[in-house]
């Protein structure tokens, strides 16, 4: 090979999001109790190579945090219409995992690598498996959560995170209450708006429309005061202001071809895993910091509000900027269904900024063990296919 041809090979690309799906997000033990997620992210991969027109993909890069293992997106594009020739890998980043796939499509692209990747991710709580620790190991008996510190090995760990990221900035019930509000607000009122129903998949089981299960209409402050606290007295986390468990799958087409959406770039943040909700807010800095732009450069932010406190830690840190975050609510309301929330970060981002006709977005999400990412995406709104 000459040295032109491998300049060639390794050119540097601008990358774009083609578009992208999502199924409405079930509650654990709701209407895709019975459905394997990977069969549940087949069905968005379809309808992706359906409504894009896709003569050729390079790779899947699949989140997924709680499933059976053994490279489910494999397992995934195996029961989809995508040929056997099409590899795939599966990414485990817990919450962030999503949002890494498309990081690292993201990277991939950039580098010449490959021209169009599919990313997301999949989950499905209602489906988890229970594991066993091996005999040999120190640790003993059945888990369902993975350890995530060294420090500490507690099925609760997440919630206990936020428990502590309340304590640390002083946030009060009442305070938290109002971002749950705010949240299942915007979440209804998005029901209507067809820049997010494009990119939501019909879906139907059990002869039952699917629908985004865990949107409450009739939320109310009464309501969430008589939530009891989930680590006991003393403590202000609730079922209300921390998300459920949910399933779901969430895919966007990542291309060379130039389109609407463009990813400017990304970046990765780790830190204390004892706060771990403080990682959207870190993540969200270092990426302002990293391509020189303040908030006010910013017209859409999505960020993954596992835990009202999330909210708070953005209201404070940004309050001019509260009515261009989450614009369509957030989840609190939607869900979190742990492996394709990134994905979802993203969709509803581009839906919003259809919405507001906005030309910037961060979509940033923080992950268990102290973790975090943050992607910026520019929209060309003059763009015509």
């Amino acid at each position: 090979m000459t040295q032109t041809k491998i300049q060639e090979n390794n050119r540097i690309q601008d990358v774009y999001i083609m578009g992208g799906l999502r199924t409405p997000i079930g509650v654990i033990g709701g209407q895709y109790k019975s459905v394997q997620p990977e069969l549940l992210g087949a069905k968005v991969l379809d309808a992706l190579l359906d409504t894009y027109e896709l003569e050729y993909v390079d790779s899947v890069f699949c989140g997924n945090a709680v499933g059976t293992g053994g490279n489910i997106a494999r397992l995934m594009t195996l029961s989809s219409n995508l040929p056997i020739s099409v590899p795939a890998v599966t990414v485990d980043m817990q919450c962030a995992s999503g949002a890494m796939t498309i990081e690292m499509a993201y990277a991939h692209i950039r580098s010449g690598l490959m021209n169009t990747v599919i990313a997301g991710g999949i989950e499905s709580s209602s489906l988890q498996p229970t594991r066993t620790y091996a005999e040999g190991d120190a640790r003993t008996g059945e888990y369902l959560v993975a350890q995530f510190s060294p420090n500490e090995n507690d099925p609760l760990a997440m919630l206990r995170g936020a428990e502590r990221t309340i304590d640390k900035y002083g946030v009060s019930q009442d305070t938290l209450n109002k971002h749950v509000l705010r949240s299942h607000a915007l979440a209804v009122q998005a029901m209507t708006n067809p820049h997010l129903k494009e990119k939501i998949l019909p879906l139907r089981f059990d002869d039952i429309d699917c629908t985004d299960e865990s949107i409450r209409p009739r939320m109310s402050e009464k309501l969430l005061h008589r939530m009891k606290p989930l680590l006991g007295p003393g403590t202000v986390t609730t079922a209300g202001n921390a998300c459920l468990t949910h399933d779901g799958a969430a895919f966007v087409v990542v291309s060379s071809k130039p389109s609407a959406c463009k990813i400017i770039g990304s970046t990765a943040w780790a830190g204390e895993p004892q706060y771990s909700p403080e990682g959207a807010l870190q993540s969200t800095e270092a990426l302002l910091s990293k391509y020189n732009l303040t908030m006010d450069d910013i017209d859409v932010v999505e960020w993954n509000e596992a835990f009202a406190v999330i909210d708070v830690l953005f209201e404070r840190a940004y309050p001019e900027a509260l009515d261009r975050y989450n614009r369509l609510g957030g989840a609190l309301a939607y869900g979190h269904p742990y492996g394709c929330s990134g994905a979802m970060l993203v969709l509803h981002a581009m839906a919003a900024l259809g919405t507001v006709q906005g030309r910037y977005a961060i979509c940033a999400i923080a992950g268990a063990g102290g973790t975090g990412t943050a992607l910026l995406l520019e929209y060309n709104h003059e763009y015509h296919r």
